[in-house]
């Protein structure tokens, strides 16, 4: 029961705290909104799904080695999705705006996905 509810946690977490973070964006900083904007937010959720059972997979596999260090776990993910968003700036429709707020989401997610995890695992 206990990995149902950090799969539930960990996918709310990452996919709530980008759309603030880039709704930020768009209202400071002029970021582009999606034109189909269902079809964006059904592409973004199949793509958090596939990393929240990752995260949460993972996790549990060498829960008790990770769990004492939670943050070096979360850290581990954020650096991973920092490349990758560091990564898509050299394709051309990937702005360096969106790879700011991505950046910005994963450094705040990854770490609270994680801790909300250990915290759900203990």
């Amino acid at each position: 029961m206990s990995i149902l509810l950090s799969f539930t946690s960990t996918l709310a977490i990452i996919f709530i705290v980008p759309i603030l973070i880039y709704a930020i964006f768009t209202a400071l900083f002029g970021l582009k909104e999606p034109e189909k904007k269902l079809s964006f937010f059904a592409g973004v959720l199949l793509q958090k799904i596939g990393t929240t059972i990752g995260f949460t997979s993972l996790f549990y596999l060498g829960k008790d080695n990770i769990a004492d260090h939670w943050l070096l776990y979360g850290f581990t993910w954020f650096v991973m999705f920092a490349f990758t968003e560091i990564g898509q700036t050299f394709m051309p429709n990937y702005s360096k705006k969106e790879a700011i707020a991505g950046i910005i989401s994963e450094v705040i997610y990854f770490p609270l996905a994680a801790f909300v995890v250990a915290t759900i695992a203990a």
